[in-house]
């Protein structure tokens, strides 16, 4: 039985908003973790700017990396891909990033900067998008 491209797209909707989901709740762990033991905190006024400036940061790059996985599974679906296991993929793309926010924040040293670091996300997003599809009469 082979998909049709819109039940392939409904795959990849419902999969960017579950990246995004992941991504966000590994980026809001980090924030809690940043705000208590990694950053200093003059003050609640200080330790709350802090966890909502980290919340905002997170939330936007989960925004993103949502639409890089709905962009790369709507190619993916276009040219007759159908994406599996999407519930371990959206948890991979989380992992990744909880690892990679935490390395940044636990060796300051690995922080290369904005640009790089939206590259590493964006490719990391497209690559376990495109890990994850499969040949449409191969599903």
């Amino acid at each position: 039985m082979t998909a049709t491209t819109a039940d392939r797209m409904r795959i990849v909707v419902f999969y960017a908003i579950w990246a995004t989901l992941c991504a966000a709740v590994a980026g809001l762990i980090i924030a809690g973790l940043h705000t208590a033991f990694f950053s200093f905190n003059p003050g609640r006024s200080g330790m709350l700017h802090t966890f909502f400036g980290d919340v905002v940061t997170a939330l936007s790059l989960a925004a993103g990396q949502g639409a890089v996985a709905l962009v790369t599974g709507s190619v993916a679906a276009r040219a007759g891909r159908v994406l599996q296991a999407t519930v371990l993929l959206g948890l991979l793309i989380g992992l990744f990033d909880f690892v990679m926010y935490f390395l940044q924040m636990a060796v300051p040293a690995t922080e290369l900067g904005w640009i790089p670091d939206l590259a590493i996300l964006v490719v990391a997003t497209v690559g376990i998008t495109l890990i994850g599809s499969r040949r449409a009469g191969a599903a």
